[in-house]
């Protein structure tokens, strides 16, 4: 969008974790300010003068954020306003070292356990779980798959990392907008 410049590359200003999106991971879409289409958020972003991050307006919770978590795109919308209010409670430096040790996980569970089917799934846990879980799934796996072929690997991890997003109520898929329901966004 012209005029329109982000200095976070990791959280777009909705509150979606750009870092962790298979589309960005893909170099489909830099995120917010970073080359991406136009975004009516940003349009608003600038008529309220600039402001970094939704959660930074007067006007927010305003009615784009009715139904913002109810569907998902590329990246999962489930934890946005969540996530914005994390950023805010702990403060931007430390969100994004969260953030940037996630995008580690993330790059070593593409890199090291993707047998070409997983990036969603990738995407997905290392959005919804946290570190903790994350890092735990990893240390299990590094020490019990050595050797497996890596879709065995791939299989191995999957099934981990769903038995947790069971026990913790997530769902590791993207909810589909039905084609009649108008984006909020």
């Amino acid at each position: 969008m012209k005029g329109f410049q982000r200095e976070d590359p990791y959280l777009s200003l909705c509150g979606l974790n750009c870092k962790l999106c298979s589309m960005q991971i893909g170099g489909h879409c830099g995120g917010c300010g970073f080359g991406n289409q136009s975004c009516p958020i940003a349009r608003c972003s600038l008529a309220h003068g600039g402001i970094p991050y939704c959660i930074a307006c007067p006007e927010y919770p305003c009615d784009r954020y009715g139904q913002v978590d109810a569907y998902d795109s590329f990246i999962t919308h489930l934890h946005r306003v969540a996530d914005l209010e994390k950023m805010q409670r702990i403060g931007v430096q430390a969100y994004h070292a969260e953030q940037a040790r996630k995008r580690q996980l993330l790059d070593r569970l593409l890199e090291e356990y993707n047998d070409g089917r997983k990036k969603t799934i990738f995407c997905l846990a290392v959005n919804l779980l946290e570190l903790d879980d994350l890092s735990a799934i990893l240390e299990k796996v590094d020490a019990e798959s050595r050797g497996l072929p890596i879709k065995e690997k791939a299989g191995f991890i999957t099934n981990l990392l769903q038995m947790c997003a069971a026990q913790n109520g997530v769902s590791l898929k993207l909810r589909k907008k039905p084609p009649h329901v108008p984006n909020p966004l």
